[in-house]
C-alpha cells in the first residue's frame, strides 16, 4: 500500500496522525499548524499587548517547555514585541523538583531567556518534603496549591511583571471541568474555563495560550522539535483527585477523539449560565475580552497534580453505555392501552386549591472585601491569608494534621478552597 501524502502540502509523506482529528500530516506541516493554532488562540483572545513583559511559569515539564518554545517562535515570526522570561517555583521536593529545575536552567540558555527561581523555603520556611513529613501524603496537594499560587504572584511582583502565562492544555481544562462537575462546584467551574484570569489578591493576571492544545499533540511537538524537557511526575501526586478525572477523560477520548475539546466547550457554555451572585467573581475587560476575576487561593486547575492511574477503565465505560441503551429501549416501549401511571406521592393528593410550593431562592455568597493579611501583608479576602492559616498548623509542630470541614460549613459553601477560613486542624493519633 502506497504511503499516504500529507493532507496539507500533498507532496511529503504523512508521518503524523493528529490525535485531535486524525488528520495525516508530514512533520513540517504538523509543527507549523500547531504553532499557527496557538497564534490564532493568542490573537482571538487578545492575550498580549506590544511591549508587554511576560513571565512564563516554567517547571521543566513538556507543557511549559513547549509553551516557552512556541512563544519564542511566534514572538519572532509575528513580531509580538514581547519581553519573555522564565519564572520557576522550587517546592523543595528532592528527586523531582531539583532535577526538573536543571532542565529549566538548560531551557533558559537554549531560548536565551532570563530565569528567576523562588522557593517555598524562602517564602514560607517550609519545603514540601518537610510538609509531607509533617502531615502525610493525604491533603498535601492543598498546601502545595495554595503556596504555589501565592509564590507565582510574589515572584512576578518582585520582577515587576503583571502577566504570567501557564502551560495548562486542553486535557487539563477538561479534567478541571470534570472535577468541578463531580463535586457540584458551579462557582469554580465558571472560573476554570476562562482563558484569562485575574486574581483579586493582586494585579497580576494569568493566561493559558495552550488551552485548546491536546496533551498528545504537545508531546508530539516536543518530540519532533527535539525539545529538552523533564518527564517525571510529582512523587506526591498519586493521591490527588485529579487522577480519577484524568482517567475518565482519557477513556472518553479513546471512544471519541474530540471528547476533550467537547468537554472544554461544554464547560465554557455552562460557565456562561452561572449567575454572578453564585460565582462570586467579577469581570473586567482587557483587550476587548472578558477577564474572570478569581479570589485569592482558588486555583484554576493547577497542572502537575494527579496520576495517570485512576479508577475508571474502558470496560466500565462500555458497561455503562450498554445499560444506558437498555434503559432507552425500555423507556421507548408504549404502555398498554388504558393503563396510566400515577406519579402522585402516597398520602398527597392533587388539590388545586392549595397554593403552589414557594420557589427556593438560591443562596447568595457574601461579597469579599480585599484587605492586607495581618501576618504577611499579602492581599487577601480574609484577615489572615490561606497560606498563613496553613502555616499556623504546621508551625504548631503537630505530628499529623488533616483538613476537615464541618457539616454546617458543607451546607453553606460549595468548595473546600472557599471555606479555608473555617478550616479545623484535626490531630491524628
Amino acid at each position: 500500500m502506497a504511503p499516504a501524502p500529507c493532507a496539507l502540502c500533498n507532496t511529503s509523506r504523512a508521518l503524523i496522525i493528529r490525535p485531535k482529528n486524525h488528520q495525516k500530516l508530514c512533520k513540517p506541516c504538523f509543527i507549523y499548524l500547531f504553532e499557527t493554532e496557538i497564534h490564532n488562540t493568542i490573537t482571538a483572545n487578545a492575550l498580549f499587548r506590544s511591549g508587554e513583559r511576560i513571565a512564563i511559569g516554567a517547571s521543566g515539564g513538556k507543557d511549559s517547555t513547549v509553551l516557552a518554545s512556541v512563544l519564542k517562535t511566534l514572538n519572532e515570526r509575528y513580531n509580538y514585541r514581547l519581553d519573555l522570561l522564565l519564572l520557576s517555583i522550587d517546592e523543595g521536593i528532592k528527586g523531582y523538583r531539583d532535577d526538573s529545575l536543571e532542565t529549566v536552567k538548560r531551557n533558559a540558555v537554549q531560548y536565551d531567556m532570563p530565569l528567576s527561581i523562588i522557593g517555598y523555603d524562602e517564602l514560607y520556611g517550609w519545603t514540601m518534603d518537610q510538609v509531607v513529613s509533617q502531615i502525610g501524603k493525604k491533603g498535601n496537594c492543598t498546601y502545595c496549591g495554595v503556596f504555589r499560587r501565592q509564590a507565582l504572584d510574589r515572584g512576578a511582583a518582585r520582577l515587576g511583571i503583571k502577566h504570567v502565562v501557564t502551560g495548562h492544555n486542553a486535557d487539563d481544562v477538561a479534567e478541571t471541568v470534570m472535577m468541578n462537575l463531580l463535586r457540584g462546584d458551579l462557582p469554580r467551574l465558571s472560573r476554570a474555563t476562562s482563558i484569562v484570569t485575574a486574581s483579586a489578591a493582586s494585579d497580576i493576571k494569568r493566561s493559558k495560550p495552550l488551552k485548546y492544545a491536546y496533551e498528545k499533540e504537545i508531546v508530539l511537538y516536543a518530540h519532533h522539535k527535539g525539545l529538552d524537557y523533564f518527564s517525571t511526575e510529582c512523587i506526591y501526586s498519586p493521591e490527588a483527585f485529579r487522577g480519577s478525572a484524568r482517567t475518565l477523560i482519557k477513556s472518553l477520548e479513546r471512544v471519541r477523539p474530540s471528547a476533550i475539546l467537547d468537554v472544554v466547550k461544554s464547560g465554557e457554555d455552562m460557565a456562561r449560565l452561572v449567575p454572578p451572585e453564585v460565582s462570586n467573581s467579577g469581570a473586567s475587560v482587557v483587550g476587548g475580552k472578558d477577564v474572570t476575576v478569581v479570589l485569592h487561593g482558588e486555583a484554576e486547575g493547577d497542572v502537575g497534580c494527579g496520576s495517570s492511574n485512576g479508577r475508571a477503565s474502558g470496560g466500565e465505560m462500555s458497561v455503562l453505555e450498554q445499560k444506558l441503551r437498555e434503559n432507552e429501549t425500555h423507556d421507548s416501549k408504549e404502555l398498554p392501552n388504558g393503563n396510566e401511571i400515577d406519579f402522585t406521592l402516597q398520602g398527597q393528593g392533587h388539590d388545586r386549591h392549595k397554593s403552589a410550593p414557594t420557589a427556593i431562592k438560591p443562596k447568595r455568597l457574601p461579597k469579599q472585601q480585599l484587605q492586607r493579611c495581618g501576618r504577611c501583608g499579602y492581599l487577601s479576602s480574609q484577615s489572615v491569608c490561606k497560606a498563613c492559616m496553613l502555616l499556623e498548623g504546621l508551625n504548631k509542630n503537630r505530628p499529623k494534621t488533616q483538613i476537615s470541614v464541618s457539616i454546617e460549613e458543607e451546607d453553606n459553601s460549595p468548595t473546600l478552597t472557599r471555606r479555608m477560613e473555617g478550616l479545623t486542624m484535626v490531630g491524628q493519633p
